[in-house]
């Protein structure tokens, strides 16, 4: 699975749990938080969904390395 895919499986999921959000909002480098008023738990579900889905589990001390689109395909890419 390369990158491409990767954000592919991401933006489904942030559909997914948030539905009020339009693909053209998810920009690569834009905290996905901020930017798509999606609230904590809303993210953590995101997280889990994409665990369910790749098979990686980001742990809390990680949360960081995971803010933006492109941050968090490059997490899940080197770890698929």
């Amino acid at each position: 699975m390369n990158i491409e895919d990767i954000k592919k499986v991401i933006i489904k999921e942030i559909l997914n749990i948030a539905p009020d959000v339009e693909e053209d909002e998810i920009e690569g480098d834009e905290n996905i938080q901020e930017s798509l008023e999606i609230d904590s738990f809303d993210f953590l579900k995101i997280l889990t969904a994409l665990n369910e889905d790749l098979g990686v589990e980001v742990p809390e001390s990680d949360y960081d390395k995971v803010e933006t689109l492109n941050k968090m395909a490059e997490y899940f890419a080197q770890r698929v």
